[in-house]
């Protein structure tokens, strides 16, 4: 079960201000700052959408940096959202070439943390030649190593741009993701509202998933 808190920052100067300041840096584990990653990421889907309307997505991710080249498939099933709060399953596959296939990744999957056979709901009557690239997006991470409570926590700070298939909208991505690696909820729920009242961001429950969907469509939200 995946387990993550958003924020949202009105701009980049304040998201990425807070990686410098003590506020952040009290919890910070990392004595230098971490390399920057692209992200690039393509979601799919069939024609009529079956992985999302069950409540699932499928990622594919391209991680490059300048010591880093690699892909990731990601589904993620089911869930709630709760101020700020996202938790859903997750399964995740490194790959070197980026070919997805479906029993290729229901097999690797298998030993992940959360139930293998919810990946059967997720797939169901789905074959590879049924999927599709539906929208894509990129953007630039930087993952810090926090210490909060009992916790150890992930923050990722997350900047790029959304833009639409003719490139008339756009849909500025500035977020921080904390992501809980081990420890309790409670903490990361603390930590969240600790930023909140310290820098003026706000609980983000969009995912960039359906943001992106979204501005495929031709729309923002």
């Amino acid at each position: 079960m995946e387990t993550e808190a958003k924020l949202g920052f009105n701009d980049k100067e304040s998201l990425y201000a807070l990686t410098t300041s003590d506020v952040f840096l009290k919890f910070c584990d990392d004595d230098n700052t971490p390399e920057p990653l692209l992200l690039e990421n393509s979601y799919l889907d069939t024609e009529d959408m079956s992985v999302s309307h069950r409540g699932g997505m499928i990622r594919v991710r391209h991680y490059n940096s300048k010591t880093e080249d690699f892909y990731e498939f990601t589904v993620k099933y089911g869930g709630f959202v709760s101020d700020g709060i996202h938790k859903r399953y997750e399964w995740n596959v490194r790959s070197e070439d980026g070919r997805f296939s479906v029993e290729g990744f229901k097999q690797n999957a298998a030993n992940d943390n959360d139930p293998s056979d919810l990946l059967s709901e997720v797939f169901c009557d789905i074959k590879d030649e049924d999927l599709k690239v539906i929208c894509s997006n990129s953007f630039t991470r930087t993952v810090y190593n926090l210490t909060y409570g009992a916790s150890r926590i992930e923050a990722c700070f997350d900047s790029g741009v959304i833009t639409n298939p003719d490139n008339s909208m756009t849909d500025e991505i500035c977020e921080m993701e904390l992501e809980l690696i081990n420890g309790n909820v409670e903490d990361l729920n603390n930590l969240k509202d600790y930023f909140i009242e310290k820098t003026g961001c706000f609980p983000f429950e969009n995912t960039k998933y359906k943001r992106t969907l979204a501005m495929a469509a031709g729309r923002s939200e």
